[in-house]
């Protein structure tokens, strides 16, 4: 789950990371309300959960109140690569003298959390990745004693911060740290941590991504997902339990075991190649009924890119005549002629098997394996099934 700039710095502010003092307004009159209030120049924000604000027009300087109001109408309502700018955080202006990048992310590969610096801050970190890979400067963090004094001189001094800074900055790096791990965060980012004129490092844009298996406990964090942003199946998917991501492929899959899923998706792309390949993750978990089934089918179905399903189902909690129920539910609520793979195997995996067959649908293909599967539903997204 993806925080909003300001909902972020909310968080940072909470474990003592200095942030602006900024607002959020959802008209121009708050604009002009915040920004009077604040006094002097501010920065009008556009709040969307998609990068590349700036570029699209989405932040701007305003010196004064009225400014402020002006520049928010413009912002409130614009489209933002396909969201829509409902709020706009009005943060007092920064007189920048430098600009740093700070963040945490899990290291798969390291099996811990890392720490990254840069000097190159107020771009992508992705591109100086990219561009200038010595220019980041990582510290692994042990989970068991967190995120050490020395190892927070080590970033400083790696990205060659003037030392007087020295102490401002071990503490927001032990700070973030902090709130990375007290959120299940996945990420949390400063991006740019600045050094104002006056010699004070301030976090001036943030953020964050929420681990979703961990919101059973972060009930706080639950309640600031902005569904707004969210595509309409992907609410659903949430809704019933499942496992779903938007891809951009044409073949919708239906798996259930998210291992079993990546796998199927590599096949597809495998026979698919530069062509053809899979238009979601989509793993409907153990224990599946027709019901849930049912909605996960209606979900693949309802986008208009998908030109054939992968149904791919190993039978061990869930049952493979359940899900053969759910197939036939669904469609019969759902109609379509989009043409329809489904490989059954494991428990009651020939119950599933004469439930598809009895049924007499044309559009039903079946396969023994998955590498068959893989190949018939990418001939039927060409067209040739």
């Amino acid at each position: 789950m993806n925080l909003h700039e300001y909902q972020s710095k909310m968080r940072f502010a909470k474990f003592g990371i200095p942030v602006p003092m900024g607002r959020v307004a959802t008209t121009p009159q708050e604009a002009y309300e915040i920004a009077r209030e604040l006094g002097g120049t501010v920065v009008v924000k556009a709040q969307v959960l998609v990068g590349g604000r700036g570029k699209a027009g989405g932040v701007k300087l305003a010196h004064s109140p009225e400014e402020a109001e002006q520049i928010a109408n413009q912002i409130l309502g614009m489209e933002i690569k396909g969201l829509i700018v409902r709020r706009v955080l009005i943060d007092p202006a920064a007189n920048i003298a430098g600009e740093i990048y700070l963040g945490v992310t899990n290291d798969r590969a390291a099996g811990k959390p890392v720490i990254m610096a840069s000097s190159e801050g107020g771009v992508e970190i992705e591109q100086v990745a990219r561009e200038k890979p010595e220019a980041i400067v990582r510290e692994h963090i042990d989970p068991f004693l967190g995120l050490r004094d020395y190892q927070a001189r080590n970033l400083a001094s790696g990205i060659n911060l003037p030392r007087e800074h020295w102490k401002a900055f071990s503490r927001i790096a032990t700070a973030l740290y902090n709130c990375y791990t007290a959120s299940d965060a996945t990420l949390a980012e400063i991006n740019p941590l600045v050094i104002t004129a006056e010699g004070q490092l301030i976090a001036l844009d943030g953020k964050m991504v929420i681990d979703d298996n961990a919101l059973f406990r972060q009930p706080e964090l639950a309640e600031m997902r902005d569904v707004e942003a969210e595509a309409k199946e992907t609410i659903q998917a949430r809704a019933a339990g499942l496992s779903y991501v938007k891809l951009d492929g044409q073949i919708g899959c239906m798996v259930n075991g998210a291992g079993l899923a990546m796998t199927t998706m590599d096949m597809t792309k495998l026979y698919g190649g530069d062509d053809v390949g899979p238009a979601n993750f989509l793993d409907i978990g153990g224990g599946a009924q027709a019901d849930k089934v049912a909605t996960a089918l209606r979900i693949i179905l309802s986008d208009p890119n998908v030109k054939s399903v992968l149904f791919n189902i190993f039978g061990g909690i869930t049952r493979c005549d359940e899900v053969a129920r759910g197939i036939l539910q669904a469609l019969s609520e759902v109609p379509t002629t989009v043409p329809m793979v489904i490989r059954l195997n494991g428990t009651n995996a020939k119950e599933g098997r004469e439930i598809i067959e009895n049924a007499r649908i044309p559009n039903l293909h079946s396969a023994e394996t998955l590498t068959e599967a893989a190949q018939k539903a990418v001939a039927a997204a060409k067209g040739a099934l």
